[in-house]
């Protein structure tokens, strides 16, 4: 196997076909096709299996493909890196951010840091905490920032603030204004967000704590999209303060007094084994050392008021074939 084979494997899974993955290397399909009958000849595996329109992986290919991405992702890692120290570039990062804070918090932090670094390019990939760390372990992300729990023993971390998470509801609701137990909420018409969410995981917790357990009425990935469902009907929603911070100033929505106060730390987190580029390190030095990241508490208001890096590696298809 060598990264010339395993390249054009790789641009023909990721295109669908062999002829789609021609034209990402820039190749003739003769030439792809022989490099992938060699890789498989070397292997002694089949790694696709030709349809009438395209080509699909076999499990051998899947397992490769897996292998493939990773491959791709360190040697893009270590030719930035290269670069940055090389002069020859001002750096490029690629970031992951959970939903809450990679919508509410991180841009602000990003804008900050493109004033200070102009030329420093930034790729921004909003998901939940699970997704994040998966990211930085297979090396997708240079760096994460979550707002639930994480494997400390494979991730650096650094504080960047705290949130709430609060049962919220439209301005109107009829809970508002009562002091509710959060057993009347376990087997309640509570909207929650999607598994894997950092915080929906901090509420199950908290739940688990006093040996409770909360089933939603139903479970949505976007923020934005539980804050219309309440307004639009009855419902109560766990969020985070931070998320509804301009519907509680507005007084949109309310948050509901339960007798169980849910707060968590917010962090910036990178891969313990990988060494940092130069921009990657001034966005940790930047955002690790700020003292001006505030407490997100709620609003008292509210209450009264209704490919192109892969050059290298494709010219060396191209020469090779």
């Amino acid at each position: 196997m060598n990264f010339t084979h395993l390249y054009a494997f790789y641009e023909v899974a990721r295109a669908g076909g062999i002829s789609a993955g021609a034209e990402r290397l820039r190749v003739s399909q003769p030439a792809v096709t022989r490099e992938i009958r060699e890789l498989e000849d070397r292997l002694g595996l089949a790694l696709f299996d030709r349809l009438p329109r395209g080509v699909a992986l076999t499990e051998a290919g899947r397992m490769l493909f897996d292998y493939a991405e990773k491959i791709f992702a360190l040697a893009d890692a270590a030719q930035s890196q290269l670069k940055e120290l090389a002069g020859l570039d001002a750096g490029h990062m690629r970031i992951g951010a959970s939903a809450t804070v990679g919508v509410y918090l991180v841009p602000d932090l990003l804008a900050r840091f493109s004033a200070q670094h102009p030329r420093v390019s930034v790729d921004l990939t909003v998901t939940n905490t699970e997704s994040v760390e998966a990211g930085l372990r297979e090396l997708k992300f240079t760096l994460g920032f979550v707002e639930g729990p994480f494997d400390d023993s494979i991730l650096h971390a650094c504080p960047i603030g705290r949130d709430e998470i609060a049962v919220t509801a439209a301005a109107d609701h009829p809970m508002c204004g009562e002091k509710v137990d959060p057993s009347d909420l376990a087997d309640r018409a509570v909207i929650m967000r999607e598994p894997g969410s950092g915080t929906r995981a901090i509420v199950e917790d908290a739940y688990a704590q006093r040996n409770l357990r909360i089933e939603p009425l139903m479970s949505v990935s976007d923020t934005e999209a539980i804050k219309r469902l309440l307004r639009a009907n009855r419902s109560l929603a766990y969020l985070s303060v931070l998320s509804v911070k301009d519907e509680l100033q507005r007084g949109l929505l309310r948050t509901i007094d339960v007798a169980m106060h849910i707060e968590r730390q917010l962090h910036m987190v990178w891969l313990k084994e990988r060494t940092l580029s130069p921009s990657g390190r001034a966005l940790v030095d930047l955002v690790c050392q700020r003292d001006d990241v505030p407490p997100v508490k709620r609003e008292k208001a509210a209450r009264t008021r209704p490919d192109a890096e892969r050059a290298a590696l494709t010219s060396t298809a191209t020469r090779t074939s």
